[in-house]
């Protein structure tokens, strides 16, 4: 794959090293020269100078030939901009814009834009690694939206099914951990002792989740 980036700060330095670590071409633009120092001497892609809603500076970055096209400079109208050109102008399939602001992200998600709403999913997680209430997450999506937990299962769950137990907590399972090993489930897959059951989960049925997991199940054994 070719892949542009728009933003030389850190995301877009580390974004651009992943991608060329995994044998990808990539080129990245930015305004400021002095950003591509970030890449250091072993980058091997192209550096464009100019602002990525420039289509002439798009084009110097392999835009008519790219695969993907990310947008992570500090500025929400810079990124939406040059993404929206990416997407509409340039027919590239695959564009991802980070935003700031939340509800412009939910206005451009309905554009077909895919967002990473960079404050709000930070402050998310900070929040959740201090007051956990009550379960472990172990993973939250980058709209905040859809999180795993971990569910801890009450005794009389063990030799239910896992469709029991999604039937009785309303959510689904993501995948156990049996014997310290990570297995993905099948719905007649039955809880057994020492089983870990994480949960995929929105944040309005979280807390009822963990308490109808932590109880009985309804008519007992």
């Amino acid at each position: 794959m070719h892949v542009v980036i728009m933003g030389c700060g850190r995301v877009g330095s580390t974004l651009a090293h992943s991608l060329e670590s995994r044998g990808h071409s990539v080129a990245v633009i930015d305004q400021d020269a002095d950003a591509f120092r970030r890449l250091g001497p072993d980058f091997a892609g192209i550096t464009v100078t100019g602002a990525g809603f420039d289509g002439e500076v798009l084009r110097q970055a392999g835009i008519e030939r790219a695969d993907a096209f990310a947008a992570v400079s500090s500025g929400d109208n810079s990124n939406i901009i040059s993404a929206r050109l990416a997407r509409e102008t340039f027919g590239v399939s695959r564009v991802a814009a980070r935003i700031y602001d939340q509800r412009r992200a939910q206005v451009y998600e309905r554009l077909g834009i895919p967002t990473v709403a960079t404050v709000r999913w930070t402050a998310d997680r900070m929040l959740r690694h201090l007051v956990p209430e009550g379960n472990v997450e172990i993973f939250r999506d980058p709209t905040s939206t859809v999180s795993i937990v971990e569910v801890p299962v009450h005794k009389d769950w063990i030799g239910r099914s896992l469709r029991q137990l999604e039937e009785g907590v309303g959510a689904r399972v993501a995948y156990l951990i049996r014997f310290g090993i990570g297995m993905l489930p099948t719905a007649s897959t039955v809880v057994q002792e020492g089983d870990q059951v994480f949960m995929l989960v929105t944040d309005d049925i979280a807390g009822s989740v963990t308490s109808v997991a932590a109880t009985p199940p309804e008519g007992g054994h």
